[in-house]
């Protein structure tokens, strides 16, 4: 199907532009996306609609699956039309059995049989008895002719030899304006049957008329009535079209936002699940759940708490597993870093999958250091099998590995049983770890295993039961902890037959390296992203484990879109399958009954919610403008039809053009707040008033019905002034006046009521008060002020039938009752009709209990709507605050440029995250002498209440981040009690306060400005200890070690990635920190010559041995002299420190 351009008209651009241009945003932040327009149909029999009538999507596809939607939404309106034609039954029953004769027994049955008929297709309509093939395609065809049949026999049995131009109009016309506010087809096809209605009608009165007067008959006049009869025909098809192009435009608009709706929950919730997906490899579910519990509390609760929130548990009866690879030195020094990366992704990814399959909760990765525990979070009665297990299948991966690396590398494991105590520490970065004696002894039986073997404690071998054969481990000959604890301790003997669930599970695949670098672990189809997993067969069971979070609201919900994003792998790519979801959820939304008893009162549809109904009161609603144009059509064709009547009438041209220039305005006023480009601002702004007004902007429709009512009224009156000779007496009618034609002014307050329930934005009481209003001035026209003329019309047209007065005893009763006393009795006895005053009256009546039916049913679905609408924007709303809260926790998890790597990546073949800086620094800060503060004492709550005391620490610490001076400085992660950080690894800022120059360009000072940042920041650390100290009473004291150089930054895990720096400085950094001394910044010489320069104090401490590195020259830091020189600079000085006196 073409794409024709949208509207760009000036006087459409404004309005269509603004509703039908949506943008799908594939990333609902930046709002980049496709946009669907609504074109202009260039082909079909709509072509003589205006071009703003003749809307479509532009896809084929979508614009089938609207029509589907829309046939969908008017099923219930079809029912209405239903009701329409058994109340049309009822006024003809009612009409005939009022004054029964024998004559009036076929047009009783007929309807009476009629009326059996809508009720049996309203019941299997209601109830869907019938296949939906049927209802959907012949139904509105079935009822269309069922109508015109009716009217026919109204027609012929009714008015049998008595007929004039006049009959069955209104009704025709009635009928005809429904078709299109009510069948559930396209607009050509309702045009169709409308004036194939229209024009059947017409000409089978002609004909019957011509053929009953052919000796009497006034070819002029029943010209000019049949074009009166066109005219309204004409007014109620364009009012249709105008009432179905509304309702298509307002169902058009909100398909559009449920398609919108979709594709971006679909979006958001890809999203979801990536940032969960990340958010729980790294944090286990429960902790997880509890902050995001805590994150969704009020900030005033969180202000009352006199700690920091602190995620700990305590789990007992769990296994700890700590395994090292034996030989890693030598294996890195064979290779590059990146390679080294590589390996260390692979043979971590295949420990995480592992670890899945053998129920091990994996804890941290400390550079070739893996531990994990079994029997957490939840309890596993053979948590220490489990942990064996793993070890020997640990132990059989990296033989694999040493076997195609030509590398001497081994495992060497260590399993301990206990409780932990388990959860995350600080306010930023946030790791899972365990603390308790119970980790120091794995730690330590992992330190004194044997590579190779899995090395197990006497707790551990209580809980295995038999199930290994093991032989003395002698643990305290290779640790001394071991010793001193007197842990007795043991190695398992590898069994001969393969063990359940199989060891060696799922074959590494090896690819060459370049160089003389050794076979590395092909990473290309584990990238170590959430988003793509590896399916080999064998693993094809774990890609069944995803774990859905429980807070996501609406849960049921949350599973089915989990389900569309798996059909969908990019559905902004898939058109077909994206309309699919979208029909699946639009039938969903319309299964759920929005307007249950408990949301609105029975009678007046109120939202019972106060501030609901104000919501609901002040939507603005594009289409008042078209509604008000309906009242100007109204006006133009009602002065049409009575030119038509009585050309000499003066009043007939009075009224149109004083009621025409009213409307007029009213419809400006109106359309000014709808296209403000074009209209000065104070009616802008006017315009816009009313339309937020509800009194204001029912005071408007009132004033457009009341000038319609007000015309028809003061034409009718004026009618009867002009030919005041009208009575009783006068033996003939004017010819070609509004008096031989009475009825038509009663079809005209139809068209009156047609105009009120087009307005817009009006309760149906309302319009009810505006159509009794219509039907009551009316009705008293006709049945006092015109009983003189209806008398004369009734008389003239049946005193041609045999006067019977046992048959007009009725009628004299009516008229005697009416006024007419002096009448004798052969001129009452001539019919047994209902004189035409009360059957006019009694049409309108019936008409206007039909609109009011349906402006209930339109009412009930706008407000249905608008709770869509609210229900859409509160889903979407729940779903940006759920993906706020999981981004809030996932950068506190990863540095924010590391996270956006991991949840933009799609390429299931992209490569592993990894990042070389050639300038950065390093610092690690421990508390040497918090091991002697934490015990698992009753008095300290198993030790929680003083890991409480550590996590006011390092969340103090955490707090300095927040200050702009730091802000280039990342944690990296907490170790125990050790707090480790970074500056310049983010890769925007490599320099502070120089991200947009080249690095080659900057001075030595401008380069390194971010190390004498973290050199400030660990001042800071100091300062901030010290006054926890001196509010607490305690000693802690900072042992710091710095350094600088070149890392390589990167994550391994496929499942759980793990972000960390590796190289040279990174280890010089560390032992800058274990060699140091408390209370001490311990740095190296380059970085003491690098920080000097800056104004930081030394003090040298001389050459010291650090294991791999030999002897190094070291100094301590002292302070900094200056403040502000630099870029950013700030100086923290602290009362203990001194000045360099070398």
């Amino acid at each position: 199907m073409p794409r024709n351009r949208a509207f760009s008209e000036p006087e459409h651009s404004a309005e269509y532009s603004a509703d039908y241009s949506v943008s799908l945003p594939s990333d609902p932040e930046h709002g980049v996306g496709r946009t669907h327009e609504v074109t202009v149909r260039s082909s079909g029999s709509c072509l003589c609609l205006p071009r703003f009538m003749r809307l479509t999507f532009a896809p084929e596809s979508l614009e089938n699956l609207y029509q589907t939607y829309f046939r969908r939404q008017r099923h219930e309106t079809l029912l209405v039309l239903v009701v329409f034609a058994a109340l049309f039954d009822c006024y003809v029953i009612i009409m005939c059995t009022v004054m029964y004769t024998p004559d009036k027994l076929p047009p009783t049955l007929a309807a009476s049989v009629g009326l059996a008929l809508q009720i049996l297709l309203f019941v299997l309509c209601k109830y869907e008895l019938l296949p939906d093939r049927v209802t959907r395609k012949f139904m509105p065809y079935i009822l269309w002719i069922l109508i015109v049949a009716q009217i026919f026999c109204f027609l012929g049995l009714s008015f049998a030899r008595f007929h004039e131009a006049s009959d069955t109009v209104g009704w025709q016309a009635f009928f005809v304006f429904s078709f299109f506010i009510t069948l559930p087809l396209r607009l050509t096809p309702i045009v169709l049957i409308s004036a194939i209605s229209c024009g059947i009608h017409t000409l089978v009165l002609g004909v019957t008329i011509a053929q009953q007067q052919q000796d009497s008959i006034n070819g002029r006049d029943l010209l000019w009535q049949i074009l009166s009869n066109v005219s309204i025909y004409l007014c109620s098809i364009c009012v249709g079209i105008m009432s179905y192009y509304m309702a298509d435009r307002k169902h058009r608009k909100a398909f559009l936002e449920a398609r919108q709706s979709l594709e971006v929950k679909l979006n958001l919730e890809e999203q979801s699940q990536q940032q969960e997906g990340l958010m729980l490899s790294i944090l286990p579910k429960h902790v997880a759940d509890e902050m995001l519990k805590d994150m969704k509390k009020d900030p005033s609760q969180k202000e009352m708490q006199q700690f920091n929130t602190m995620y700990m548990y305590r789990h007992e009866n769990v296994s700890i597993l700590f395994a090292d690879i034996v030989g890693f030195t030598q294996l890195s020094s064979s290779c590059s870093a990146q390679e080294l990366v590589k390996l260390l992704n692979e043979l971590f990814a295949r420990f995480d999958k592992l670890a899945q399959r053998y129920h091990q909760l994996r804890i941290k990765i400390l550079g070739d250091c893996y531990y994990c525990i079994c029997g957490l979070p939840d309890y596993r009665e053979d948590h220490a099998v489990c942990s064996i297990l793993m070890g020997l299948a640990m132990v059989e991966a990296i033989s694999y590995v040493r076997e195609k690396t030509k590398t001497d590398v081994d495992m060497r494991v260590g399993v301990h049983s206990g409780t932990v105590l388990g959860g995350v520490l600080g306010q930023k970065r946030w790791q899972y770890d365990v603390w308790s004696t119970d980790v120091t002894v794995a730690n330590k039986m992992e330190a004194g295993g044997i590579p190779g073997r899995v090395h197990i404690s006497q707790s551990t071998m209580d809980c295995l039961k038999g199930e290994f054969e093991v032989e003395p481990g002698d643990g305290g000959s290779r640790c001394e902890y071991l010793k001193e604890k007197g842990i007795v301790t043991y190695l398992i003997i590898v069994p001969k037959q393969p063990l359940k669930n199989g060891i060696n599970g799922v074959k590494l695949s090896v690819s060459s390296s370049h160089g003389n670098s050794p076979q590395l672990i092909n990473t290309k189809e584990c990238n170590g992203s959430i988003n793509t997993t590896c399916t080999t067969p064998d693993e094809a069971e774990d890609l069944d484990t995803r774990v859905v979070n429980p807070s996501f609201p609406n849960p049921r919900r949350r599973l089915r879109l989990r389900d569309l994003a798996e059909r969908v792998v990019d559905a902004s790519q898939n058109e077909q399958e994206l309309n699919k979801l979208l029909n699946e959820a639009l039938l969903e939304r319309e299964t759920v009954q929005a307007l249950k008893g408990k949301s609105t009162y029975r009678l007046t549809m109120r939202f019972i919610d106060p501030e609901m109904e104000t919501r609901y009161s002040v939507e603005k609603e594009k289409q008042s403008g078209a509604a008000f144009s309906c009242s100007c059509v109204v006006l133009f064709f009602t002065a049409l039809v009575e030119i038509f009547i009585d050309p000499r009438l003066v009043a007939n041209y009075v009224t149109f053009v004083v009621g025409e220039v009213l409307l007029l305005i009213l419809t400006l006023c109106s359309l000014a707040a709808i296209f403000p480009r074009v209209f000065p601002k104070k009616l802008v702004a006017f315009s816009s008033w009313i339309d937020r007004t509800r009194w204001a902007r029912n005071t408007w429709a009132m004033s457009a019905i009341f000038i319609l009512t007000m015309a028809d009224i003061v034409d009718m009156l004026s009618c009867q002034q002009n030919y005041p000779a009208v009575n009783v007496t006068t033996l003939e009618l004017p010819v070609g006046t509004c008096v031989e034609n009475p009825k038509y002014y009663s079809y005209i307050a139809v068209l009156a009521l047609i105009a009120t329930i087009m307005l817009v934005q009006v309760s149906h009481m309302v319009k009810l008060t505006l159509m009794l209003t219509i039907t009551g001035a009316v009705g008293v026209v006709n049945i006092y002020a015109w009983r003189h003329i209806f008398y004369k019309y009734d008389e003239q047209r049946f005193r041609e039938k045999t006067w019977a007065f046992q048959e007009g005893l009725c009628w004299r009763v009516i008229l005697q009752n009416s006024g007419f006393s002096g009448l004798n009795s052969a001129s009452l006895g001539r019919s047994s009709l209902v004189p035409s005053k009360y059957s006019m009256t009694v049409m309108v009546f019936i008409m206007m209990l039909s609109f009011y039916y349906f402006s209930r049913h339109v009412e009930k679905l706008a407000r249905t709507l608008f709770l869509w609408k609210i229900d859409v924007h509160d889903q979407k709303e729940r779903v940006y605050e759920m993906r706020r809260w999981n981004e809030a926790l996932v950068a506190n998890m990863l540095p924010e440029h590391v996270a956006r790597h991991f949840l933009g990546s799609k390429k299931r073949d992209e490569e592993l995250y990894s990042q070389s800086y050639d300038e950065i620094g390093v610092m690690f800060a421990s508390l040497p002498n918090f091991a002697d503060f934490y015990t698992e004492e009753s008095i300290n709550n198993g030790g929680i209440e003083c890991l409480r005391f550590l996590n006011e620490i390092i969340s103090d610490f955490d707090a300095l981040l927040d200050e702009p001076q730091f802000r280039c400085i990342t944690k990296i992660k907490t170790i125990g009690s050790t707090y480790m950080a970074a500056s310049g690894v983010t890769p925007d800022v490599n320099t502070n306060g120089y991200n947009n120059a080249v690095k080659e360009d900057l001075s030595d000072k401008e380069r390194w400005q971010h190390l004498a940042d973290l050199a400030d920041f660990s001042l800071a650390m100091k300062e901030t200890l010290m006054n926890i100290n001196y509010q607490s009473f305690n000693n802690f004291m900072l042992r710091i070690g710095m350094n600088k150089g070149g890392v390589l930054a990167g994550v391994i895990g496929a499942r759980k990635p793990h972000y960390d720096i590796w190289g040279n400085t990174v280890n010089v950094a560390s032992r800058m920190e274990s060699t140091g001394v408390m209370g001490n910044i311990q740095v190296v010489e380059e970085t003491q010559l690098v920080l000097k320069e800056y104004g930081f104090r030394f003090v040298r401490r001389g050459p010291i041995y650090v294991k791999g590195k030999g002897e190094l020259l070291t100094y301590f830091m002292k302070g900094r002299d200056k403040q502000g020189s630099f870029v950013n600079g700030s100086s923290v000085t602290l009362p203990h420190q001194v000045v360099d006196s070398s």
